[in-house]
């Protein structure tokens, strides 16, 4: 599927990674809770809602949406490796690797939740500086809707059924599916624990990235444990964040050139996929 994007979403990107690319790229993620930090120190109280930060701390929105991108790759290898050993948990961490990928994608949009000040953090680009407005969080911003509703609206994504609002009662959803695993009672169905070796994690992969698909097959509830919807869309939109970024930064960033292949997963994925054809084929051989 062609990724259309629009001006305004490419200068923001290309704003946001610029100064990661005169620094070392092998040593440029900060500590933990880094721009959680910076965010409670530019707003103090939840009165302040409007701030100008600098382009050194604005970069660790780029660098929260890369780490959380990884964060999906990570939980995608987990859900292949544990696809026969745990259905129940190759489930949820496939769910976590969609997830993931949503963050991912509304951290590289300048979305943040500022947790401990109960804020829904949006950062703009005007005049070569970056504003950061807040919002204060209500029911309805759960980490679970508030970064899908994000993307979900975002010109990029807003006609592309990959990605959803992801309701947590409806049949066809990823947190609903995710939900069923954590929440149901009686979920059982345990085989005995053998993990997938390495050829047979790498075979998964392969098959996944295969799959020649028209329609993104959301996970449905009510066929749990959904494990091929689950892992399918995952690994699309892990692939689609790092074509996005691609397509922005054309080679031109350090930082990007080498987290956009990171060491732990260079053995599995390609980041490669097929689009069009029928899904049924991959339901049969699979």
């Amino acid at each position: 599927m062609a990724i259309e994007i629009p001006p305004e979403t490419r200068t923001f990107v290309d704003v946001l990674f610029a100064p990661l690319n005169v620094v070392s790229a092998a040593h440029s993620f900060p500590h933990l809770g880094h721009l959680a930090a910076n965010l409670l120190s530019a707003f103090p109280n939840r009165d302040e809602l409007q701030v100008t930060i600098d382009r050194q701390k604005s970069k660790y929105f780029a660098t929260a949406s890369v780490e959380a991108w990884h964060r999906a790759i990570h939980s995608f290898l987990i859900s292949c490796s544990l696809t026969s050993a745990s259905p129940l948990w190759s489930s949820v961490s496939g769910y976590y690797a969609s997830h993931y990928a949503m963050r991912a994608l509304a951290h590289l949009l300048g979305y943040f939740l500022l947790y401990d000040r109960k804020l829904v953090i949006r950062m703009t680009l005007d005049h070569g500086g970056h504003h950061c407005s807040a919002i204060k969080k209500d029911a309805g911003s759960g980490e679970h809707k508030f970064y899908w509703k994000i993307v979900k609206k975002s010109p990029c994504f807003s006609a592309d059924p990959l990605f959803t609002l992801n309701p947590e009662k409806a049949d066809i959803s990823d947190s609903g599916h995710r939900n069923r695993a954590n929440y149901a009672d009686h979920v059982s169905g345990f085989p005995q624990f053998a993990p997938l070796e390495k050829v047979s994690l790498t075979s998964r992969v392969e098959k996944i990235s295969s799959i020649e698909m028209q329609v993104p097959p959301i996970p449905n509830r009510r066929s749990y444990p959904d494990l091929e919807s689950v892992q399918i869309v995952a690994y699309h939109r892990i692939v689609r964040y790092r074509r996005i970024v691609d397509e922005i930064l054309g080679g031109k960033n350090r930082f990007w050139t080498v987290q956009r292949s990171p060491a732990f997963a260079n053995e599995y994925c390609d980041y490669q996929i097929t689009e069009s054809g029928n899904l049924s084929i991959y339901r049969k051989t699979l």
